[in-house]
């Protein structure tokens, strides 16, 4: 190691370094992920093996988002979807975010049919402002969020290679934010900490299975 590179990386902050110690856990996921599904492939299955999806409910926000679900096992699958909202409203309004959401699911009955229960974890970054709901009001918060969280679903297939998928979840996040008075050049009136427990996934995800 270099000492270069040794003072570039004593010099990340805590936050940089949750957040390289979160998407190195979600690419090793992906990596087993990938792994397991190779050997999956080897077995005489008829069972889906991948799938792409998209959660109906974040596009209604404007949020634009993406997941992809592979086999890990007959009753097990890895689900790890992207949200991603960069856009600006009128008045200053705005819920600029981007989330990632892996989650291990295991099926009652056999992998993408019926009901599963799932654990999942979370990460996001916000930049939220003007929004005036759950005690907000018309201040901008500008941080992170991390936890987990467990949950429940199911998978009706609707025909061919399309399904559609409803979940509801439940769990714990850990936010630091810094509060601003409003909008872009708000002055910055403080710097907190929140831990907060309720939901934290919905979905109703259409389906389209690759393999």
């Amino acid at each position: 190691m270099t000492q270069q590179f040794k003072r570039k990386y004593l010099n990340l902050n805590r936050d940089e370094m949750r957040t390289i110690k979160i998407l190195s856990a979600v690419s090793f996921l992906l990596l087993l992920a990938v792994g397991m599904h190779a050997q999956e492939f080897g077995n005489n299955t008829t069972l889906p093996k991948i799938a792409l999806k998209t959660n109906a409910l974040y596009w209604a926000t404007t949020t634009p988002n993406l997941g992809l679900e592979v086999a890990l096992a007959k009753k097990l699958t890895l689900d790890v979807s992207g949200n991603y909202n960069p856009w600006e409203f009128s008045k200053n309004r705005q819920i600029k975010h981007w989330l990632v959401q892996p989650e291990l699911r295991y099926w009652l009955c056999e992998r993408f049919n019926g009901s599963f229960f799932g654990l999942h974890g979370h990460y996001a970054e916000y930049n939220v402002s003007n929004l005036d709901i759950f005690g907000m009001g018309h201040y901008r918060y500008d941080g992170n969020l991390y936890g987990a969280g467990i949950s429940y679903g199911y998978h009706w297939i609707l025909k061919n290679r399309w399904s559609m998928e409803a979940t509801i979840g439940a769990g714990y996040a850990r936010l630091k934010y810094d509060k601003y008075e409003c909008g872009k050049c708000g002055e910055k009136i403080g710097h907190n900490t929140k831990n907060y427990f309720g939901p934290t996934k919905i979905g109703l995800s259409i389906i389209y299975t690759i393999k």
